[in-house]
């Protein structure tokens, strides 16, 4: 197996290969990576423990403690060297072999072994360097198992297209040769484009809303869990369709390990058995509660949050200005029906003739008449700076319309979001589509997400979230919850002990570049602020085992992850052919407490019921329904368990590939 990139993430998914699927791996990282960024599971104490001890000193400081904290100043930490050792579970042979290089060309890929490699994942930041390089490699190995990190993913599926293309054309090639070439499973070659962004936004946005569902979306399938409350004496708790997790028994983790897989048995367990559950009293769960087609055009608010035309021209201060106008205009006409016996359509016209001083003065005329002449010629005066008013906003809006908004007067209960990066980005269009009011502060006036905020019409406050008054202008007091999610771990530290400060119940999400770091702030912030709610996410946590799976084959299909806790459970899909542990066995039977549950059974997209809905998803399938070599199925499954299912375990042939065909 062949690693790639730049950042958290490659080393994380080396990490993740090594140490769960027990594969040999090649990491090929820039010369500097490995001194500005070590590897997540071999980076020293040093600098880790000195963000820690700034991090408490602010806190107490925030808290009126009075008491400094520690050191401000610490070390940056070691670096490895061209091969590390054993990997973290101190088995033998499971090595990692570090290659460097500034630019990843063919002679770097034939140096990590390109040619005789199963998978390589190219994990760049940058798109163009993941498409230049998948090109490149897959002229040098056309059965080269291929995974991209891609944040456009409709570049993604065409470019997934065309290196799929060149790989079944090589294959074509070699077959009317003299078959000396590729084996015989050169044809499972194939490629599969990934975004980090998509695969942990899911997550990110429903970690800061209470109560918002964890959903997982993609390829037009749809699977939504929720967290449930252990029920009150006498109640029975909603099992949903299934229970993928037991959260953990106490809110302070014995094993200190905050609900991640070194928590023992106080901790969360996903995917419990029946007699699991039942025993599991005052334990809160996640339950499985809809697996379904998403239909496509229909955003996942039903509809809410858009912006009607009016709208989105005038504010809403003038609207009601309109309203107002409008009104005096009935009330007149109405007056002047009953005073005159005017027929309604003759009185409006007249009402609006003086309105616009256009009508002849009432001479003559009942006192009534000239009374209402005069008060629509007040109307008429009203109305004209109104008038205007609507016209220059009406030419300020579309004149305006590449700038961005500020955040309005009165504004509160919405959610400010940190950063407007490939993450945040996502993270801004999943809370939109679930209706949720967001501002964000972004400090570079070039950056990516600012186009899809002006887009979807959202509040952006430009500055350095560290200088003071950034926050204050995003209506921090108000807000009930903070998204951190820049690349900087300093800048969203800074920021959540900052809005503590200014609201001590404030719900904070952050993302950290590694887990144990997100690890230690969230235990030292749980601690000093222990009735508001804190969550620290790193991104590569979350999005490394999705791109594990898609590297160890084409049947299997990663539909993406929900985090529990600090632990991972992923979403599937597969064909059952080729697997000993599904094939031919009932549901009940293939079901593995602690690894893998089957969930639905996908007997096509294509079809549709009665209702005119698709109808190929079977989601309650019975416990004695036999699966069958050509079923494909939706499953939810652990880390290690995903792993098992694949072949891919230590104690195998080597750590060599082991088809899933």
């Amino acid at each position: 197996m062949i690693v790639c990139g730049d950042d958290g993430l490659a080393h994380r998914l080396a990490h993740e290969l090594r140490n769960v699927y027990g594969e040999q791996v090649t990491l090929v990282v820039p010369p500097s990576e490995r001194n500005v960024r070590p590897p997540v599971v071999v980076r020293a104490a040093g600098t880790a423990s000195a963000l820690l001890d700034r991090m408490t000193a602010v806190v107490n400081r925030a808290a009126g403690n009075g008491t400094t904290g520690g050191p401000t100043t610490g070390t940056t930490g070691g670096t490895t060297g061209a091969g590390s050792g054993a990997g973290r579970d101190g088995e033998p042979g499971l090595r990692e072999r570090v290659l460097e290089a500034v630019e990843l060309t063919e002679a770097v890929l034939a140096e990590a072994g390109a040619e005789r490699a199963a998978a390589l994942a190219l994990v760049y930041d940058d798109d163009e360097t993941n498409i230049r390089a998948a090109l490149t490699a897959r002229r040098l190995n056309p059965r080269l198992q291929l995974v991209l990190r891609l944040y456009n993913r409709r570049l993604g599926q065409h470019i997934g297209e065309l290196l799929d293309q060149a790989s079944a054309l090589a294959a074509a090639a070699d077959n009317t040769g003299d078959g000396g070439g590729y084996p015989d499973h050169r044809s499972d070659a194939s490629t599969t484009v990934l975004s980090d962004a998509y695969t942990a936004a899911p997550a990110l946005a429903a970690t800061a809303i209470t109560g918002t569902s964890k959903v997982v979306q993609t390829d037009g399938l749809l699977l939504r869990a929720v967290e449930r409350l252990p029920p009150a004496p006498g109640e029975v708790a909603d099992p949903g369709l299934y229970t993928l997790a037991l959260l953990s028994a106490t809110s302070s983790d014995p094993a200190g390990a905050d609900g991640s897989e070194g928590s023992g048995d106080q901790g969360p367990q996903l995917l419990p058995d029946e007699a699991a559950v039942a025993a599991a009293t005052g334990r809160a769960t996640v339950v499985l509660q809809q697996v379904a087609y998403a239909y496509s055009g229909a955003s996942m608010s039903g509809g809410r949050g858009v912006v009607p035309p009016f709208a989105s021209l005038f504010s809403r201060r003038l609207r009601w200005s309109l309203a107002g106008m409008v009104g005096c205009v009935i009330a007149l006409a109405v007056a002047l029906t009953v005073a005159t016996g005017e027929h309604p359509v003759h009185a409006t016209y007249l009402t609006l003739l003086d309105l616009f001083a256009i009508n002849d003065p009432a001479l003559g005329a009942s006192t009534t008449r000239q009374i209402l002449q005069l008060l629509s010629g007040l109307v008429g005066l009203l109305l004209l700076p109104v008038l205007l008013a609507a016209v220059l906003e009406a030419l300020g809006t579309f004149r305006s319309g590449s700038a961005v908004r500020r955040p309005p007067r009165g504004l509160s209960g919405h959610v400010v979001l940190l950063g407007l990066g490939k993450i945040g980005t996502r993270v801004l269009t999943r809370l939109r589509e679930l209706n949720i009011p967001v501002v964000c502060v972004e400090a570079d006036p070039d950056a990516r997400g600012l186009a899809t905020a002006r887009r979807l019409r959202v509040p952006v406050v430009l500055g350095d979230v560290t200088q003071e008054g950034v926050l204050e202008a995003a209506k921090i007091s108000r807000a009930q919850a903070l998204l951190a999610l820049t690349s900087a771990d300093t800048t969203n530290l800074e920021a959540v002990l900052y809005g503590r400060s200014v609201r001590p119940d404030l719900r904070v999400v952050l993302r950290l570049y590694d887990d144990d770091f997100a690890t230690a702030v969230y235990r030292t912030l749980r601690a000093a602020h222990p009735g508001a709610t804190t969550r620290s996410r790193s991104v590569s946590h979350l999005a490394a085992p999705a791109f594990a799976g898609a590297m160890m084959g084409r049947q299997t299909q990663i539909l993406g992850t929900i985090p529990v806790e600090r632990r991972v459970l992923l979403f599937a899909a597969m064909r059952v052919g080729g697997h000993a542990q599904l094939e031919g066995l009932t549901v009940g039977e293939a079901f593995r407490a602690g690894a893998w549950r089957v969930l639905a059974l996908d007997t096509g997209a294509g079809a549709v019921g009665a209702d005119g809905r698709p109808s190929g998803l079977v989601w309650d399938l019975p416990a004695t329904y036999v699966l069958r070599a050509e079923d494909r199925v939706v499953l939810a499954a652990t880390r290690r368990g995903l792993a098992e299912l694949l072949g891919r375990r230590r104690g195998g042939a080597g750590g060599g590939v082991v088809s899933s065909a």
